[in-house]
């Protein structure tokens, strides 16, 4: 059974090995199932594997219908850029404001194996740029300012702080004791 990895697993930076179709070290539709389970159980818009425990450069991505995309590689990238806060199931609670293009184009190959090229726009942009960064062992609030960076941060101390509190308090709520 997979989850999530702690926020401060070596994992989350360090560059992903390519998956191999020719020699597979798992099944690319299995894995793809559960990449998709995992990401939607946890209200996701992506999950990349590394974020799971498993090295290899693949991501999910929710979409109607959800995909996932194995060796993604950016082939074309917008001159528009759009700033919006971002957050990662990796660091729940942790929101930062951040700089991407609006459309990118990705050749990718599909869990079947069909190589393919799509270009994505919006949300999906964004999203697809934030799971390529897990895949290159880039942490997202990294792509922030440093001003950006540091305040996000220092919420995220904060209500890392809170959330501990909470949830001692209902623990002892539960138990009887306070």
């Amino acid at each position: 059974m997979y989850e999530l990895v702690k926020p401060n697993d070596p994992i989350l930076i360090t560059k992903c090995e390519e998956f191999d179709f020719t020699n597979p070290p798992f099944d690319s539709i299995e894995h793809a199932k559960v990449l998709v389970k995992i990401m939607r159980d946890n209200n996701g818009l992506g999950l990349a594997s590394n974020q799971i425990g498993i090295p290899y450069r693949v991501f999910a991505l929710r979409a109607d219908p959800n995909k996932v995309l194995y060796n993604p590689i950016v082939v074309m990238q917008g001159l528009q850029q759009i700033d919006l806060d971002e957050g990662c199931l990796s660091f729940p609670g942790l929101f930062v404001n951040i700089k991407r293009s609006q459309h990118i184009r990705i050749r990718y190959t599909q869990p079947n194996g069909e190589t393919t090229t799509e270009v994505f726009t919006g949300i999906s942009a964004r999203v697809c740029q934030h799971e390529m960064d897990h895949l290159d062992g880039i942490l997202f609030y990294n792509r922030a300012s440093r001003w950006d960076r540091d305040k996000a941060l220092k919420d995220y101390e904060k209500w890392k702080k809170q959330n501990s509190q909470h949830s001692q308090l209902q623990c002892h709520q539960k138990s009887g004791t306070k």
